[in-house]
C-alpha cells in the first residue's frame, strides 16, 4: 500500500469515528489552489474543517503534532475558498479540528486552531 492508499484508509476512518458522533461529512478531500481540507462536514452548527493525521505509534511525534503553522495557513485560506463557492454554509460559525489516529488510537481535538492566514491569527 502506497502512501497515498495509506492516507485515504485513515481519512475514510476518521470520517466513520465523526460521523459515529454526529458529524455529517459534506466533503472529502477538497483541494483548491489556496490549499486541500480532508474532510469537511456540520457539527453542533458549526463547518468544521477537518486534518486528519496518522502515525504508526508515538516515536517519532504525535500525529497531532504535524499540523503546523504553515498548514493550518493552508487549511484556512482553502476554508476560505470552499466558503465563497458553498453559499449555503458561507454564513455559519467556522470551527477547525484535527483527527489524530496513532495506532489503533483515535483523537478528535474540536476547535484545536483557531483562523490564521499569512502568520497571523484573529479571534472574532
Amino acid at each position: 500500500m502506497n502512501k497515498r492508499e495509506k492516507g485515504k484508509q485513515y481519512e475514510e476512518q476518521a470520517a466513520s469515528y465523526l460521523e459515529r458522533q454526529g458529524f455529517v461529512l459534506l466533503d472529502k478531500n477538497f483541494a483548491c489552489r489556496q490549499g486541500e481540507v480532508d474532510l469537511i462536514g456540520i457539527h453542533e452548527n458549526c463547518l468544521v474543517f477537518v486534518e486528519v493525521k496518522y502515525r504508526r505509534d508515538g516515536g517519532c511525534g504525535q500525529p497531532e503534532e504535524a499540523v503546523g503553522g504553515a498548514k493550518q495557513a493552508r487549511i484556512c485560506q482553502a476554508s476560505d475558498y470552499y466558503r465563497l463557492t458553498h453559499q449555503r454554509e458561507s454564513l455559519m460559525q467556522v470551527r477547525y479540528d484535527v483527527v489524530a489516529i496513532c495506532g489503533d488510537q483515535v483523537r478528535w481535538h474540536r476547535n484545536a486552531f483557531p483562523y490564521g492566514v499569512r502568520g497571523r491569527t484573529y479571534s472574532w
